[in-house]
């Protein structure tokens, strides 16, 4: 089974998430990348110079600002996504700050493994859980709870 990943990134910190990339572009190549605007571009050119023909499928979103964001929280609540890497700046406030809340939010109802650093991300991709073809995320029970509450 394909892995998907969200790549995320603001401005500041583009650049780490692409190292972060090419460091582990051997466990990337065979996953599927759905990554917003600008970072989309650069991950795709990075991984290209990298892997050449092997260089996995980048999908780009809308920039997180413009829409980029729902796209992934909305892939986060079809369960499309199986890892969310969104490297945050948070030494400023962001114009779309609550987007970013929302992403946080979604990720963790819905059981998705979500890296906010570099540290994080590299113990989840490195996970024999990440690339075991019998380990399930496990959605949790308040979610049915919730679509099925009587009002």
């Amino acid at each position: 089974m394909i892995k998907t990943i969200g790549l995320v990134a603001h401005d500041s910190r583009k650049a780490e998430l692409v190292d972060w990339v090419v460091y582990n572009a051997e466990t990337i190549k065979n996953c599927r990348l759905f990554c917003t605007g600008t970072t989309g571009r650069l991950v795709n050119e990075a991984l290209a110079a990298k892997l050449g023909s092997e260089c996995p499928e980048v999908v780009r979103l809308l920039s997180g600002p413009l829409g980029g964001d729902f796209e992934v929280g909305s892939m986060i609540a079809e369960g499309n996504l199986d890892m969310l890497v969104f490297f945050c700046d948070n030494l400023i406030v962001q114009g779309h700050q609550n987007d970013v809340l929302g992403l946080s939010r979604l990720a963790s109802l819905y059981n998705v493994p979500y890296a906010t650093n570099r540290s994080t991300a590299d113990f989840i991709i490195s996970s024999q859980l990440f690339t075991s073809s019998e380990y399930e995320r496990i959605i949790p029970s308040c979610i049915e709870s919730y679509k099925n509450r009587k009002l």
